[in-house]
């Protein structure tokens, strides 16, 4: 077995809506990012490459590349769940925190697991997502920005 975390954070800027675990979301800003900022896939990249020790997001999608500019995250998921099975790795759960004070997760907590669920080629049962906030305290409770950490344990095929 291998474990691995991963974190994200992005600054809140101008725009309509935010984009978490592949599903698109009304809000009263966007996210400032390279690709579409979907701070949820972001760090699950991050903790699944982190338990291959393969380095981060950033080391497989450099933000300096053109190629990702606006790019759609769950083409960096898709990669990710392709290294898992290179590796002969699956994934035995995926447990993801959104920290926010703004958009409400709950409503669209199904449909991002089922995304994810698809992209990762599993079982909606090994994917979970919760939200906090932060009581109004940093960043995201300044409403600056939105933050996820994610928690992955990967299983040998």
């Amino acid at each position: 077995m291998r474990i691995g975390t991963g974190f994200d954070v992005h600054a809140f800027g101008a725009g309509d809506h935010v984009i978490l675990g592949g599903v698109r979301m009304a809000h009263d800003h966007g996210v400032l990012a390279h690709s579409d900022g979907d701070v949820v896939i972001h760090a699950l990249c991050d903790a699944i490459f982190g338990a291959l020790a393969l380095g981060d997001i950033g080391t497989h999608f450099p933000p300096t590349d053109q190629r990702w500019r606006d790019a759609d995250s769950r083409q960096f998921l898709r990669h990710a769940a392709l290294l898992m099975a290179q590796h002969d790795f699956a994934l035995g759960n995926a447990d993801i925190t959104v920290i926010c004070e703004a958009p409400k997760i709950g409503p669209h907590a199904q449909a991002m697991r089922e995304r994810l669920a698809a992209d990762l080629g599993c079982d909606i049962g090994r994917i979970s997502i919760k939200a906090t906030t932060t009581e109004r305290l940093g960043f995201a409770g300044r409403r600056e920005g939105i933050a996820a950490q994610a928690c992955v344990l990967l299983e040998r095929a």
